[in-house]
């Protein structure tokens, strides 16, 4: 019923920007919270930033100052901008939305924690 598709991944050089894009689809009515979370090889997946319907932001220590999460609650898309990218940020990063409500006239269902496929991004140092 829903689906998130992610965009805009890639390899930058340290210090260089890339901003990701993740499009949620179906017949969607609403979604509370988006956001974005990232998986390095041998470690496990980590917070990056979420963003609620409303704008209230929360990011992770570790991309402080250097990355921002937006969105557009008319497209059902978020994004993240990642500035000064450093080698640690290596990682496929996945895009998440929780409680998201879909249907039509005749239906409503809410529907909890789905991830997109992932896309890679590189930093080189």
């Amino acid at each position: 019923q829903v689906q998130l598709v992610e965009s805009g991944g890639g390899l930058v050089q340290a210090g260089g920007s890339l901003r990701l894009s993740c499009a949620a689809s179906g017949s969607i009515l609403s979604i509370k919270t988006m956001g974005w979370y990232r998986q390095a090889p041998g470690k496990q997946r980590e917070l990056v930033a979420t963003i609620t319907s409303g704008g209230s932001t929360n990011h992770a220590d570790s991309v402080k100052g250097r990355f921002t999460i937006s969105r557009d609650n008319a497209k059902n898309t978020v994004y993240l901008q990642m500035n000064s990218l450093k080698p640690e940020d290596t990682a496929v990063y996945y895009c998440n939305a929780d409680r998201v409500e879909y249907g039509s006239t005749w239906y409503r269902r809410m529907g909890y924690n789905y991830w997109g496929q992932g896309t890679q991004v590189t930093v080189s140092s």
